[in-house]
């Protein structure tokens, strides 16, 4: 998220730069145009769309900056968490496609079978705790010998799928933060920025005399009351991405467990026959 949002900053104050001040770039950005009736006009130039996204980070004052940086690393912090959670999602999601437990209608799962299937889920990964499917099937296999009920072996999967549920809700609590620092970094900014258009208002007041420097005065005044809100824009628009992606990929998740759910329904809990002690 560091370097991403780093590399995001060099590109604004490098690649595309910013306007300025609006005296620098109506200096700067002068053209005569021609009017219908033939005579020529000077106007300024309007600003392009790159460089008006790039005011909006980097030309607003020490204040806004570094907010617009805060904003900007925090924004890409979790989407780097969120982007990391899919592809962890995604390899999950290949474990049900692997013939774990025999499909043969015939099978059932009893102590003797049961150390079978162990035997080959743990020959198909490393460690079978580091995926969600094969961790409750190694719980509920692991411990057959000493259950002497289905309904037991249902209450140890379903402990287990509300324990993997906690974990997830738990595992969204970072970025939870980041979503709720994102629009507050932007309202400080808006404070910043309004302080610092009412400091300039104060000037403008003892220069009500001089119509020409009042004119560039109100210029600085509105600039940065625009700044102020500009930063608030930004902030709500990240937590709104952030909230969307996160909702999605939360979505996903559960989606997950609710497959592995099915899938220890289907092919563990409905295959078990065990034999009654005594």
């Amino acid at each position: 998220g560091l370097i991403m949002a780093t590399l995001f900053f060099l590109v604004l104050e490098f690649a595309i730069g910013d306007s300025g001040t609006a005296a620098e770039w109506n200096e700067a950005n002068k053209e005569m145009v021609a009017l219908e009736d033939g005579t020529q006009e000077e106007q300024v130039k309007p600003i392009p769309i790159h460089i008006a996204f790039s005011d909006k980070f980097i030309n607003r004052g020490i204040g806004g900056y570094l907010m617009g940086a805060g904003i900007t690393l925090l924004f890409f912090w979790a989407i780097t968490i969120l982007f990391i959670k899919g592809r962890k999602v995604s390899f999950q999601r290949k474990i049900l496609s692997l013939n774990l437990i025999p499909q043969d209608p015939n099978f059932f799962l009893n102590n003797a079978t049961a150390r079978d299937a162990l035997l080959r889920i743990r020959g198909q990964v490393d460690d079978p705790k580091h995926f969600l499917l094969l961790n409750r099937i190694d719980v509920a296999l692991s411990n057959l010998q000493n259950i002497g009920e289905i309904s037991e072996v249902a209450s140890l999967t379903n402990a287990q799928a509300s324990i993997d549920e906690d974990q997830v809700s738990a595992s969204y609590s970072l970025i939870n933060g980041f979503n709720w620092a994102i629009p507050v970094l932007g309202f400080i900014g808006t404070v910043l920025g309004l302080g610092a258009a009412i400091g300039e208002f104060g000037v403008t007041i003892q220069l009500a005399d001089d119509v020409d420097k009042l004119k560039n005065s109100l210029t600085d005044v509105t600039g940065g009351l625009s700044t102020a809100f500009d930063t608030t824009l930004l902030g709500l628009v990240a937590s709104i991405v952030v909230q969307m992606l996160m909702t999605f990929r939360k979505r996903q998740e559960f989606l997950l467990l609710d497959e592995c759910n099915e899938y220890c329904q289907t092919y563990v809990l409905a295959k078990l026959k065990l034999e009654k002690s005594g």
